[in-house]
């Protein structure tokens, strides 16, 4: 596997290098987003130390991520998409998703997943396409404290 990732587009960057997140930034937006609503901070930083995360930047600020939980071999998890109100529409979600989609250590994987529930356009775009068979998947749903469950 790389050390980092990292492509250029004009002053924008996406990198996987850990040293360049902001926690406090991602952790601002993660808490107004519908799928991470109530989740507490130290999960969060957990699960960025745990995968692989893709940072998008302004120059220095961090303006979006993508992360995925993956094993490198067969299986990819794509999840905490964002891109930043005030940098939407301008096709840098489209990029980050690109980017994330090319990684070298990404490519031949079986089985890619994600759940969305406003981005199925974006995401069609690479190949994604609702799951062949909901009924053959499972999960355990265990809300954090204080969590309302959907």
């Amino acid at each position: 596997m790389n050390k980092f990732y990292e492509v250029q587009k004009e002053n924008f960057i996406i990198s996987t290098d850990p040293a360049r997140l902001n926690v406090g930034a991602i952790y601002d937006f993660l808490e107004r987003a519908y799928w991470a609503q109530g989740r507490p901070r130290e999960r969060t930083e957990r699960a960025l130390k745990n995968s692989l995360v893709f940072g998008l930047y302004e120059n220095q600020k961090q303006i979006g991520l993508a992360r995925v939980v993956t094993d490198y071999a067969i299986f990819a998890y794509l999840c905490d998409v964002f891109i930043h109100e005030d940098y939407r529409a301008h096709g840098l979600g489209k990029w980050l998703i690109q980017t994330v989609m090319a990684h070298p250590d990404l490519q031949g994987l079986r089985r890619w997943t994600l759940a969305t529930r406003d981005a199925h356009g974006l995401y069609q775009q690479f190949g994604w396409e609702p799951l062949a068979d909901p009924n053959g998947w499972m999960e355990i749903l265990r809300p954090f404290d204080g969590e309302k469950k959907d």
